[in-house]
């Protein structure tokens, strides 16, 4: 992994991290300790999808460039899909408070997206690599 991707990781793990704990610290007020485990799941789902699709998305960026746009549309549908695969799985559990996990789940999603959009609009990246290989005329 180059700099710039792990500079872009850590732009959106950690305000996805404080996310968690406000969402843990909520649903402990409100559900207890089900609800600690059901934010702390749901925000542990999400950026284990989330980092995981951004590495893919990252590198195919830099394989193949001509299936960026493409591999981004189908990435974000496919971790769209995963989640909402996952609520329907965990609907009817006892382990944790389910809306504990859902709506943490939701609120991690949506502050993973703002954040990997902010931390790409502050980027300083190159749209033309430079050819180091010939010298300047």
């Amino acid at each position: 992994m180059q700099s710039n991707d792990v500079r872009m990781l850590l732009h959106c793990a950690v305000p996805t991290a404080v996310t968690g704990v406000v969402a843990a610290a909520v649903s402990a007020a409100l559900a207890g300790g089900k609800g600690v485990l059901g934010a702390a799941f749901g925000v542990v789902i999400v950026v284990a999808f989330m980092a995981i699709g951004l590495v893919v998305l990252q590198r195919t960026a830099r394989q193949f460039p001509h299936l960026f746009q493409a591999m981004g549309l189908m990435l974000y549908t496919t971790q769209i899909l995963l989640i909402a695969v996952f609520l329907a799985v965990f609907k009817h559990t006892t382990l944790f408070n389910t809306k504990a996990f859902a709506f943490t789940l939701l609120a991690s999603t949506l502050v993973w997206i703002a954040a990997q959009a902010r931390a790409h609009m502050k980027a300083k990246i190159l749209y033309v690599e430079p050819d180091s290989s010939r010298s300047p005329s």
